[in-house]
């Protein structure tokens, strides 16, 4: 059960980021995780009154504020066009709309949850997290890092020109994943990112540390790289799937991304 004291709804970032230093206290977001837990909390921290609520779309970036909405990053037109639709189809089975309008952006990140299809969708892309002291740091170093008591303020997406591919595997419709899968095919580079989540850690990026994809990509290549895959990306066993059925999607799932992005 989740028991929270106090309650301050903050005037800026810097009184959220002092008063989220004490231990006892949390930031919190659309709580849609957090109110699972059997947590007690001194101060609930509420930075909805900040306007961090926004995605704002440049030439060169996608700035997305740290309390923006699942729901709404699934709707926006610019950053679907930009995805070819990946965003939408990463979010819609994430359990219900009406969590989808509560849960947050900023939170999915911070968690950094094996199981988040938002961490997947977003590592492989040019990505950026940006921290109220940490400064903007690669999505991908962040992902890796150890929880802190810094504030993402926003998650920033570079507009490289890209091709994409997003599917997960669940056993219901809006059950968690049993593993998911991101491509991103950076146009003109040959440059290639696999993102492998829910396996059950958090999501990573396979790099072709063996240079499988640099030269012409075919059949053959991908058919390499998809072992690849399967060989150097550990998974776990858990009630949702074995170790072994998760190694083979996460090869299937490789394939089907780079003929996706290649064809």
């Amino acid at each position: 059960m989740l028991n929270i004291q106090n309650y301050k709804k903050v005037e800026s970032i810097e009184e959220a980021y002092e008063l989220n230093q004490k231990k006892a206290n949390r930031i919190v977001g659309g709580m849609m995780w957090m109110r699972m837990g059997d947590n007690r909390i001194n101060t609930a921290i509420d930075m909805s009154g900040l306007g961090l609520d926004k995605i704002e779309e440049a030439d060169e970036e996608f700035k997305i504020g740290c309390m923006t909405s699942l729901r709404q990053l699934e709707n926006h037109k610019g950053f679907n066009e930009y995805t070819n639709g990946c965003a939408k189809e990463a979010l819609r089975h994430i359990v219900g709309v009406q969590f989808r309008n509560l849960a947050t952006v900023g939170g999915s990140i911070y968690g950094r949850y094996g199981f988040s299809d938002v961490l997947t969708l977003l590592i492989g892309l040019d990505s950026y997290v940006e921290l109220y002291k940490g400064g903007i740091v690669s999505l991908k170093e962040y992902a890796a890092k150890s929880y802190d008591r810094d504030i993402i303020v926003s998650i920033i997406v570079k507009k490289k020109p890209v091709k994409m591919f997003y599917e997960a595997v669940r056993i219901t419709e809006t059950d968690l994943p049993v593993l998911t899968c991101a491509g991103v095919g950076f146009s003109g580079s040959g440059e290639y990112n696999i993102c492998i989540g829910a396996r059950p850690g958090r999501a990573v990026v396979v790099e072709d540390k063996e240079g499988i994809l640099k030269g012409v990509v075919n059949d053959e290549t991908i058919e390499s790289f998809a072992r690849y895959v399967r060989e150097n990306v550990s998974t776990e066993s858990n009630m949702r799937g074995s170790a072994e059925y998760r190694s083979h999607l996460a090869q299937e799932l490789t394939k089907r991304a780079l003929r996706a992005v290649n064809y």
